[in-house]
């Protein structure tokens, strides 16, 4: 196959950031993608309606001209989070979930939920009005292995959740082990969004021939066989897994240092990274429906109508190592292969 024409993709998991880095990394996710679901762990963080509408008018202002981009806005869970603030913003349509932070799970996550029990009235308000909760799949307790730290948050935290309040729908986002797929597998009102990065690279791109900070993320990428797991989830057209690229931008003063930020900038390529990664695994006509079905489909949206056709060029593509933002430099993935399916066009303009 040399050209394959989708629906334009959504974005469900993206890291915007806001001032000069919002201003600088907004393009590289509007010219392909048509909606994201925006996070919401800023500096403070978008706690209530009012920010989340304030933070979707920056994000608009910050827009490139002509482009179409829908923001889908999101409240950062706290233990004193107003249940009637939840409730007015989903009937607002301005509010798409609400994301749960263990604190200290992530960047800028201190402020997030160390007592389940303190989050439990917004959270069965959410399970009655039908509001999703979107969940950083990770404990952070210091005696738990950073690599075993999402299948315990199953074990002791996710099950127990959704035993209590089974009618609440629920996101885990960046699933990264095969525990991960198998659980979402086996559960009801419940799916996982997969990242362009853990469908490439385990943790030996991190740790192989020397500390590599900007393949540093969290979750952080677990052993191969994980990284298979996802690979096989995501490409085998399960609508209950669709694409959340994580794109997290940071200053590379921030990523290479002493104790260097968690996050990859995946927006910029892709696509063109998830063409090769499900023709690799002979599942090019699925790729519509991780990319821009099975999202839409689990938030009670239409797929849009537009479409994104890509090209499968002979030569392989070019793209910069690094974008310049009004913040600083920000590191672009590096894939560590060559990359050849180009996004040639899309209607959504």
């Amino acid at each position: 196959m040399q050209k394959l024409t989708i629906r334009r993709p959504d974005d469900w998991h993206l890291h915007l950031r806001d001032g000069a880095m919002l201003e600088g990394v907004i393009g590289d996710t509007s010219r392909h993608f048509a909606r994201a679901i925006i996070m919401p762990n800023l500096v403070p963080p978008v706690v209530t309606t009012a920010d989340a509408r304030a933070y979707r008018e920056r994000i608009m202002a910050a827009l490139p001209q002509g482009d179409v981009f829908q923001p889908l806005m999101t409240l950062y869970l706290t233990e004193h989070t107003n249940p009637d603030d939840v409730e007015e913003g989903k009937s607002s349509g301005l509010i798409t979930a609400v994301k749960l932070y263990p604190a200290g799970a992530t960047t800028n996550s201190h402020g997030g939920v160390r007592d389940m029990d303190k989050a439990m009235p917004v959270l069965e308000r959410m399970a009655k009005i039908g509001l999703p909760l979107c969940v950083h799949g990770e404990v952070t307790d210091a005696d738990v292995d950073i690599f075993d730290r999402e299948a315990v948050f199953i074990e002791t935290v996710l099950d127990p959740l959704r035993r209590r309040l089974p009618e609440l729908k629920v996101t885990m986002e960046h699933v990264t082990t095969s525990d991960g797929v198998d659980y979402i597998k086996s559960a009801s009102n419940l799916a996982g969004t997969i990242t362009t990065h853990h469908l490439i690279i385990n943790r030996n791109a991190i740790l192989v021939g020397g500390i590599r900070p900007h393949y540093y993320c969290l979750p952080v990428a677990k052993r191969e066989s994980h990284r298979l797991a996802l690979r096989a989830a995501a490409t085998s057209g399960d609508g209950r897994f669709f694409l959340g690229t994580d794109s997290a931008p940071h200053v590379d003063p921030l990523k290479e240092c002493g104790c260097g930020c968690a996050g990859i900038y995946t927006s910029i390529n892709t696509m063109s990274c998830l063409a090769h990664v499900f023709e690799q695994e002979g599942a090019l006509d699925r790729l519509e429906a991780f990319a821009s079905l099975n999202g839409p489909a689990w938030y009670g949206l239409e797929p849009n109508a537009e479409q994104m056709t890509l090209i499968r060029r002979i030569e392989s593509l070019s793209f910069p190592d690094k974008i310049e933002t009004g913040a600083g430099p920000v590191t672009v993935f590096d894939p560590m292969f060559p990359l050849h399916w180009d996004v040639e066009a899309h209607s959504g303009k």
